[in-house]
Formats: structure tokens, C-alpha cells, sequence
């Protein structure tokens, strides 16, 4: 899944360490030099949290591309094509077509009616306060459950890369990613974020050129010889290539996947630091455009990881990539080696670090991204908003940014901590339920608060609530936690849910109480607010 499972470490070759240990290093430095420059130039409210709005929609497209694609996309997706063949081409199609609902529903539509946050969006048409608590609490949640997974996994994937195991340097991973995040939101802001994203995309999109040309060169552009191969080093045969080798078990099994499916094609829409990337460039058309480049770069990066799955398959062997990581997320690494030459060539040793570094990098602008937006539904919609009390003055613009610094570093400090308590759980399950409490409570609120004339503030209020608390109760007694060898507490068992994801369940519950506390409102909407609403969203009349 897109977050990293808890990754057994697999022994890199200690010839790749030293190098990939200075690349690492190369990158921090470079990242922390575009904070240092952005953090000089605009300290308002509009620079933190948007980036001063003058990003063009390509670099809004790289920056979501990097926001989007995490370090298990690179290496887990590709892993998993690696070991189960259609299977794992079948679960990266819900990343991509999850592009098209951002694109129809939500890009322009959010950029016209809101202003930093996706609380914003609601509370133009309804009581703010009540809309704001619920929506601020449910963005906090979903980007620190996020969090914690993708720092959990940059220790993981470290500990693996450089063969440490896990020791105190996964430990060390974790703590030093944690402040390294603090450093790029607190002094660069918006600003610093997207610039980081744009180079870890550009970086990651040219490392999945460079494999996949090299792969297709290995074996003369004939994906039929590809995929051949592919099948014969499986170890499955032909099944390699067909349904059923991974997701066929059972109903269960299938309900699970299409739980999961559904979680991560509704999801994407209602992650806060997606969202708020469509702030950062000056219009809703530029939001659209951004979305475009944004599909263009994901389903092109997706096309590559099919074909860098197969070739790790056919190259290294499925039973290789397996005992490496039995995960899978040593497939791309590996593959790399066996492209420059094999492991103990000095090419294969360069390809190894290069691609190892872009996979850091990854890690780095995902978590700065996580980190704004949850400091941003923090200060601007919980602090200066919802919890100010009626008749004291409004919080200032600087005192708002103040508090999102203050809050990034209290968020940043707090996933640090949950992580290293973590970071021996499987947690692959945390990024599934971050994708299914934004697809149940966030994407209902904010669908119905664009479209549905009779929406109150009740309503959005229960549709946030209704989705957030089932998804949070049902992973509590699902398999995740109990019942199972893979649980987080193996010795006992209290599930009665089946499904790992609850977004099968919890997405319906949450559109069901939207309309339920919608017709049962003793409050009607408004309906000249909800006009205005409706013309600034669809004509940009009015945005800010």
C-alpha cells in the first residue's frame, strides 16, 4: 500500500552504503538551501500557508506529483508487481484513477471557494465555528495518521537501504527526518514545501525514466519478452499474469481490496495537503491545469512501475526480491544493481545509491507536506477560529503564523514520538485509514457543501463525525489489531469486523449522516449564502 509496511531489513551490499550515505546527505543540504531562500521571502499569512499564490501550474503539478507519490509508490507499488504480478498492476490503478475525481469535483471548484484550508470551503456557507472545529480535527487526524506512517517507513526504508537493521539508527532515521520536517515548514513555509516537492518529483520522475529505459533495452523494447520473463522468474507461472494471486483468496479477501479501492479513489480528494496545494497557484484554471499535469506526471510514473516491477521480476527473480524484503520494497534497489552490473560493479553500485537517495528524498517532501497542512488546520482553523471565544478581538495574521510555527513543531514532535513507539508495528494500515477517514468524513462535507442546496451546518458537522468515528472504531476491532499473527497485539483477539480498511463501510456511513443530520436540522440552509457560494465557486467572482 502507499505506506510503507514495517520492512525487514534486508542486507544492502556494504559497498553501496558509504555512497548512498553521501548522497543522503547531498540532498539534505540542498533542501535545507531552498528553505533557507524561501524562508526570506514573505513572512504574511498568504506566504506560509500558500506559497504567496504565484506558482505556475506546471510547478503546482510537479509539487503535487511530489506531494502524491511517497517513497512506498516508488518502491512498494513496484515490489508488489514484482511478487504478484497483475495483482499489483490491479492495486496501483486506484492512485491514478483517483486523479480523475480530484480533477471533475474538487481542483476549481475549491481554489474559487476557499483560501487555505478545506475547512475554508464549508464555512463560507455555514456557521463557521462548529464546521471549522470538525473539519480542523478530522484534517489533523488524517495528516498525522499519514505522518506517522511515512516516518515510520523513512526508518524502515533507511534501516534497509543501508543494511543497519533495526537498531538505533532506525531510531536515529526517525528522529532526524522528524526535525528535519519542523525545519523546512517552520522557516520556509508553503513556499519551501513546494519547491522541495518539485525537486523530489523531478528526481523521481527522471530516476523511473532512466530504469524503465534501461529495462526496456535489456530486453529490445519487446514488453511480450518482458513480461515472459517476468512470469518464468516468478515462480507462479503463467498465474503471474493473471487475476487472483495476491486478492483471489476468498470474498473476504476481495471485499478487502474493494474496501481499500474505494478508500484510496474517494481519499485523494479529501487529503488536507492536497487540498491545499490548489491555494498555491492565482486561479482556478491554474488549479485545473496543475491537476492535468498532475495526472500526466502520476499515470506516466505508474506505466514506468509497471514496467520496473516486471523487470525486477525478470532480472532479479520474484523469490530474490522476496527474501531480500519480503515486503517487496527492495525491488527497484535491487533491480537498479542488476541494470548498472550487478552489485559488485562500481555502475551498479552508483545506480544502487542514486536510486536509494531518490527514495530518501521522497520521504523528505512528503512529510514536509503532511506537516503544513496539519499545522495549517491547526492554527487557522482550529486556533484562530473555531476555539476563539465570542466577543475577544480576532487573532491577528501574525499571530496565526506564529501558532502554525508553533503547532509544526508540536505536530512534528508528536509524530516523532508516536513513530519511534511505532516503529516495530505494521503500519502499512495507518496510510489506508488516512485514505478512508479523508474519502468518509472530508469528501462528503465538502462534496455536499459544493452541491447540495439544502446542506446545514448539522449536517456537515455529522458527515465529518459519521465518517471519522466508524473508521476509527472499526480498524479498533478489525484483524489489524487482533486476531491475527500480523497484529498489532498478536496475543489477543477482539476483532468481530472482518476487513482491514473500513472504507467499505465508513465512506457510505459518512454520506448517510450528512443527509441524516441535513433532514433532521431544525436549521435550514441558507439560501443567498449558498447562491454565493455556488457563483464563486463555479465563476471565481469574489476568491480570494
Amino acid at each position: 500500500m502507499k505506506g510503507l509496511t514495517v520492512l525487514a531489513a534486508g542486507a544492502a551490499p556494504e559497498a553501496h552504503h558509504g555512497l548512498a550515505v553521501t548522497l543522503f546527505a547531498v540532498i539534505v543540504l540542498v533542501t535545507l538551501g531552498i528553505t533557507l531562500w524561501a524562508g526570506r521571502r514573505g513572512r504574511a499569512a498568504e506566504d506560509f500557508y500558500a506559497g504567496g499564490r504565484d506558482f505556475s501550474p506546471l510547478q503546482n503539478g510537479l509539487a503535487l506529483t511530489g506531494d502524491y507519490l511517497s517513497a512506498a509508490s516508488f518502491l512498494g507499488v513496484t515490489g508488489l508487481i514484482a511478487l504478484y504480478g497483475y495483482d499489483g498492476v490491479l492495486y496501483s490503478i486506484g492512485f491514478l484513477v483517483a486523479w480523475l475525481v480530484v480533477l471533475m469535483l474538487v481542483a476549481e471548484l475549491v481554489r474559487n471557494a476557499g483560501r487555505y484550508t478545506l475547512a475554508d470551503v464549508p464555512a463560507l456557507r455555514m456557521r463557521a465555528r462548529p464546521v471549522r472545529a470538525a473539519a480542523g480535527t478530522a484534517g489533523v487526524a488524517v495528516s498525522l495518521l499519514y505522518l506517522i506512517a511515512q516516518m515510520v517507513g523513512a526508518g524502515s526504508l533507511v534501516a534497509l537501504l543501508l543494511g543497519t537493521g533495526d537498531g538505533p539508527a532506525k531510531a536515529w532515521t526517525i528522529v532526524a527526518v522528524g526535525g528535519l520536517m519542523i525545519v523546512y515548514v517552520t522557516v520556509g513555509g508553503m513556499r519551501a514545501t513546494t519547491w522541495i516537492q518539485i525537486v523530489k518529483a523531478v528526481l523521481l520522475v527522471a530516476g523511473s525514466v532512466l530504469l524503465t529505459v534501461l529495462v526496456l533495452v535489456r530486453f529490445h523494447g519487446d514488453l511480450g519478452a518482458l513480461m515472459q520473463a517476468a512470469a518464468d522468474r516468478s515462480g507462479a507461472g503463467r498465474a503471474y499474469l493473471e487475476p487472483g494471486l495476491k486478492y483471489g483468496e476468498g470474498l473476504t479477501s476481495r471485499l478487502d481490496f474493494v474496501s481499500l479501492g474505494l478508500a484510496l479513489v474517494l481519499g485523494t480528494a479529501g487529503l488536507p495537503h492536497i487540498v491545499c496545494r490548489f491555494y498555491t497557484v492565482p486561479t482556478a484554471r491554474a488549479a485545473r491545469r496543475s491537476t492535468i499535469w498532475a495526472i500526466g506526471l502520476v499515470g506516466g510514473f505508474y506505466l514506468m512501475a509497471v514496467v520496473l516491477g516486471l523487470g525486477a521480476a525478470a532480472l532479479v527473480g520474484s523469490s530474490a526480491v522476496r527474501s531480500a524484503n519480503p515486503a517487496g520494497n527492495t525491488a527497484v534497489p535491487l533491480l537498479a544493481a542488476e541494470l548498472g552490473g550487478g552489485t559488485g560493479t562500481t555502475r551498479g553500485v552508483l545506480l544502487f545509491a542514486l536510486i536509494s537517495a531518490i527514495a530518501f528524498a521522497t520521504i523528505l517532501a512528503v512529510v514536509a507536506g503532511l506537516t503544513l497542512a496539519a499545522s495549517a488546520a491547526f492554527a487557522h482553523d482550529l486556533y484562530a477560529r473555531a476555539w476563539r471565544r465570542e466577543g475577544r478581538p480576532e487573532v491577528t495574521e501574525r499571530q496565526e503564523v506564529l501558532a502554525a510555527r508553533v503547532s509544526a513543531v508540536v505536530i512534528g514532535g508528536l509524530a516523532i514520538v508516536l513513530s519511534l513507539f511505532a516503529q516495530r508495528l505494521n503500519v502499512a494500515f495507518l496510510v489506508g485509514l488516512a485514505f478512508a477517514v479523508a474519502a468518509s468524513a472530508n469528501l462528503p462535507t465538502l462534496l455536499y457543501s459544493l452541491f447540495w442546496r439544502r446542506f446545514t451546518t448539522r449536517g456537515a458537522v455529522w458527515a465529518v463525525y459519521g465518517g471519522l468515528l466508524p473508521a476509527l472504531l472499526l480498524v479498533v476491532f478489525s484483524p489489524v489489531v487482533s486476531g491475527s499473527p500480523t497484529a498489532l497485539m498478536p496475543g489477543v483477539d477482539f476483532h468481530w469486523f472482518p476487513l482491514e480498511n473500513p472504507g467499505l463501510v465508513s465512506v457510505p456511513a459518512g454520506f448517510l449522516a450528512g443527509w441524516i443530520g441535513t433532514v433532521t436540522s431544525r436549521e435550514p440552509a441558507d439560501p443567498d449564502r449558498y447562491a454565493e457560494m455556488e457563483v464563486r465557486s463555479l465563476t471565481g467572482a469574489g476568491a480570494v
